[in-house]
């Protein structure tokens, strides 16, 4: 028998393992999937935008089955599993969508990429819950942060590669998508059989279940309705401007595979350089003050991103605004916490998931409307904008969070200093 010392250690590795050969999937198949689409399929603008919204719409759905499924669970593994497998078989279809013909091929593998985040969701909430019963809480900050180290150099460098190995071919020839794909899927054998390994222990069944619930109740939390609303506002303008990106550099900028990579690996590098740095910001400021300077900073990406079509500066581009996309995902999801009530919190973050999940659908159609109806400058703009009135609406929320704070430590003072008096006079 292994002590529990020794499970968590070989838990430990096998979680680095499997997260590797995720983390290559992820790198070698989804920062391509709009070049892929628009180079070798010709898929139209529209498209490229559902490739952005029809996941997230998915995943909505994904989210309330898979939350039911999770949670009458006793051992996750075997889900975790299967719902992995199951996502991946969705790149080995992929391989084969060059021999459809040409009016439908855009479409079916649109619809891949959507109907696979189906099982994607299914997994990454398995997951979640399945690593958290693994990794004993006290540990989880130290193994996370050295994971996640890890997983990030080990993106980057594959995405490096696989830029390089694109560059060897023709732009509009499949085969190198193909064979990505198919690594791809690959890969997911060797995930799977990683994640098989992992040792679970089977949890005694609590009596009462938590149940996820969606009720309005928590808009009643007025800094939780606050917040929700500044985020939601900030998300349409942030995710309206995702497929126009892809459109500016892939058909304005003419980037091949390999600039791609260097795009995505530049805003990597300045993400991990900067995410401690936001951290500690953010408990010297505050999550709220840190929020304004977040919207400001990624307003600055669209308007900058327009203003050439070298690809040079494209990558100085992406390195700037990969400073600001680490605290976005880092503050937004700490703030959200700040603001939701500890005994319900599930239900806090669900209602939110589903909010963003809509948005996340909406807007970057929005965003290919707006650039059909007028043009790539005014649609960006627009997104500029937005972001610079989202960090309006931070300023406001902020200083609500501060008067409320006041508010409540007044508060608090005088109920304090009539306890001392009653105390006084018995």
């Amino acid at each position: 028998m292994k002590s529990n010392l020794q499970l968590n250690s070989l838990n430990e590795t096998y979680s680095i393992k499997n997260g590797i050969f995720t983390t290559m999937i992820l790198n070698i198949s989804n920062n391509y999937f709009s070049l892929f689409a628009i180079i070798v399929l010709g898929a139209t603008n529209y498209q490229i935008g559902l490739i952005n919204s029809l996941p997230q719409f998915i995943g909505m759905f994904a989210m309330f089955i898979g939350s039911i499924i999770v949670s009458r669970l006793e051992t996750k593994k075997t889900f975790t599993i299967y719902s992995f497998l199951a996502a991946r078989l969705f790149l080995l279809a992929m391989v084969f969508v060059v021999y459809l013909p040409e009016s439908i091929r855009g479409w079916v593998f649109v619809i891949l990429i959507g109907l696979m985040n189906l099982p994607g969701s299914f997994a990454n909430l398995s997951w979640q819950a399945f690593i958290s019963d693994l990794i004993p809480e006290k540990q989880r900050s130290r193994f996370f942060s050295e994971r996640n180290r890890i997983l990030t150099l080990v993106g980057m460098i594959s995405t490096f590669i696989m830029g390089i190995l694109l560059q060897m071919f023709d732009k509009s020839n499949s085969l190198p998508y193909q064979v990505l794909y198919l690594f791809a899927f690959l890969f997911g054998i060797a995930e799977i059989y990683y994640l098989k390994k992992h040792i679970e222990q089977k949890k005694i069944k609590q009596s009462e279940q938590k149940k996820l619930t969606l009720g309005l109740f928590v808009f009643k939390q007025k800094p939780y309705l606050y917040f929700v609303l500044c985020s939601l506002f900030f998300n349409f303008g942030w995710q309206m401007a995702w497929p126009l990106f892809n459109i500016y550099q892939i058909k304005y900028a003419e980037a091949t595979g390999l600039w791609i990579s260097l795009f995505v690996v530049a805003n990597q590098i300045s993400q991990v350089i900067s995410f401690k740095w936001w951290g500690r910001m953010a408990d010297k400021y505050g999550h709220a003050k840190m929020l304004i300077l977040v919207a400001i900073g990624m307003a600055t990406a669209p308007m900058l991103t327009v203003l050439s079509k070298n690809l040079v500066y494209l990558i100085f581009v992406n390195g700037f605004t990969g400073f600001f996309v680490s605290g976005t995902i880092l503050i937004l999801f700490n703030q959200l916490l700040e603001v939701s009530n500890e005994e319900n919190r599930s239900a806090y973050i669900a209602n939110y998931n589903v909010l963003l999940a809509l948005i996340a659908f909406i807007a970057p159609q929005f965003g290919v409307y707006l650039l059909e109806m007028t043009n790539m400058n005014i649609a960006m703009n627009v997104s500029t904008i937005l972001r610079l009135t989202s960090a309006i609406f931070f300023l406001m929320f902020a200083l609500y969070l501060q008067k409320n704070s006041l508010h409540s430590y007044h508060s608090f003072g005088l109920k304090l200093a009539l306890k001392k008096l009653r105390t006084f006079y018995q």
